[in-house]
């Protein structure tokens, strides 16, 4: 087995059974270290170790010659400064944090609905960033079902065990307790699914679906927390809030050519006024926004 091919195995293990990644964030650390090593060329632990900033520097410069835009660029940093800081560890640094770089901003400008990259970076950044792996899964599941499904956050909050298991549609409780059946993508069934297999609390069917760190239910709060604390990491706009995260499921869908009907039944507004704000949309941002499908994984 070659160098790179010993130094990712460790890698991809510390990700999966030290840190319980996700496989989607297995994956994308695993791409962005492997394409550091390729530009280094022969290389171990104590070179990983021994970069600086500049070695950050050149690798975001040449990921911005493949067309990463800003959001991506922060991810790819996040995921290297993990690795290296886990090179440094593998070599026996003393001090293990990796080079400081400040990461790329993203320009203020009107509010505007996130990207489909940058909902599902927002999700997985969550969870990359929280303090226990089972905290990380909790969060992201609660941002794909607000991105994925177009709940409001005190709806997915209010969901309990006896929603398990999901199955290909929803059924829930609106404003007014107007009940409402949304359809469930593959990635928000499976982010769901990796939060109750993580959580350290047992889900009874009565009982809170998410819960806090000391097996409470969960409040708006906490991940309004963890979503700022992300953004930042992203470089995105204050305007990237949880709730945000909904308007962009309205949003993209729109843009893709659902009808208001049936967005304001998804949306489970009161009336049509409502959903008829999407329409305002600027042209040019759904054309923008629309040039990959919703939700999608990142390469």
């Amino acid at each position: 087995m070659s160098a790179k091919a010993d130094i990712l195995e460790a890698w991809g293990g510390h990700l999966t059974q030290a840190r319980r990644r996700s496989p989607h964030t297995v994956r994308a650390y695993l791409a962005a270290a492997s394409r550091l090593l390729d530009s280094l060329g022969d290389a171990d632990w104590p070179t990983l170790a021994r970069l600086e900033a500049a070695a950050l520097r050149r690798q975001l410069a040449a990921r911005r010659q493949d067309g990463i835009g800003n959001v991506s660029a922060a991810r790819e940093l996040s995921a290297l400064r993990a690795f290296l800081a886990f090179a440094r560890e593998q070599a026996g640094v003393p001090d293990a944090v990796p080079p400081r770089l400040r990461g790329p901003r993203v320009k203020k400008g009107i509010p505007r609905p996130v990207t489909p990259d940058e909902a599902v970076n927002l999700a997985f950044t969550v969870e990359e960033e929280a303090r226990e792996p089972w905290i990380g899964a909790r969060d992201r599941a609660v941002l794909l079902l607000l991105y994925g499904a177009g709940l409001r956050i005190a709806e997915a909050l209010s969901l309990t065990g006896s929603a398990l298991p999901l199955g290909e549609t929803l059924m829930v409780a609106g404003k007014g307790g107007k009940q409402r059946i949304v359809p469930l993508l593959p990635i928000v069934r499976e982010g769901v699914a990796d939060y109750v297999a993580k959580c350290p609390w047992s889900v009874e069917r009565d009982s809170a679906l998410f819960r806090g760190a000391k097996g409470g239910p969960l409040s708006q709060g906490m991940v309004q927390k963890a979503v700022a604390r992300a953004r930042v990491a992203l470089g995105l706009p204050a305007t990237a809030t949880p709730h945000a995260l909904r308007h962009s499921f309205a949003t993209h869908l729109l843009g893709a050519g659902a009808d208001l009907r049936s967005l304001q039944e998804l949306l489970g507004h009161a009336s049509l006024g409502s959903t008829q704000i999407y329409t305002k949309v600027d042209a040019a941002t759904l054309l923008d926004v629309y040039r990959s499908a919703h939700p999608r994984e990142q390469d």
